[in-house]
Parts: structure tokens; sequence; C-alpha cells
């Protein structure tokens, strides 16, 4: 069974940067996708960037040109470098991490990290 270890939430005012980490518990076990998604109350849980292992990268639109992810196979780690961040940017976030064996997916989530970010 693979964890998600999360690190690297915090409370920064707006304009500001933070940097999030999420490493596997497994290293030999590879990892095709790797994401990030958040989730504020009352809201349903969106995806906000994604990787490859390729390094193929996906982002959404309210996130794209501000945020960055990035990751390590040899590590099974992804990162995500949130700049310019907003009040909207607020919720918590959880890293996952998807595998496909045949026809089967083998999904991953962490336990999610809290990101506030002040006006």
């Amino acid at each position: 069974q693979v964890q998600l270890v999360e690190s690297g939430g915090g409370l920064v005012q707006a304009g500001g940067s933070l940097r999030l980490s999420c490493a596997a518990s497994e290293t030999s076990f590879s990892i095709d996708l790797m994401g990030w998604y958040r989730q504020v109350p009352g809201k349903q849980r969106e995806l906000v960037a994604s990787i490859t292992r390729g390094g193929s990268t996906y982002y959404s639109d309210s996130v794209k040109g501000r945020f960055t992810i990035s990751r390590e196979n040899a590590k099974n780690t992804v990162y995500l470098q949130m700049d310019s961040l907003k009040p909207e940017d607020t919720a918590v976030y959880y890293c996952n991490a998807a595998a496909w064996r045949a026809i089967i997916k083998y999904d991953y989530w962490g336990q999610g990290t809290q990101v506030t970010v002040s006006s």
C-alpha cells in the first residue's frame, strides 16, 4: 500500500509564495500520474495541476501562470510551487498518485494540507 505524505502548507499573505511537497512511501512503485487537487468546504474537490511520468503537465485556468508542478520520478515525489497567491487559493490541498497496471487503476491520496492566503 502506497502512502502519500504532504508538507509545505501554511498561512501566507496575498502575493506570497508557498511550495508543497508530496512523497510516496514506496519509491520502487512506478507512478504514472501525480497531481494536486484542492477543496473548500461545500465544494467539490478540483484538479489544480498534474504531471505525467514523462513530464507533461496540466494546469487549471485559475492557476495557470502562477503555479508550477514538478516531480522527481526516482523519489516518487511531486511538488507544487505556488506564486502570486490569492485569497481564493485558500483550500485544503491534496496530493494524488495514480498508476495503471493493465486495466486496473491504483489511486492514492494524501491526507491534505491547509493553505490559507490572507488579503
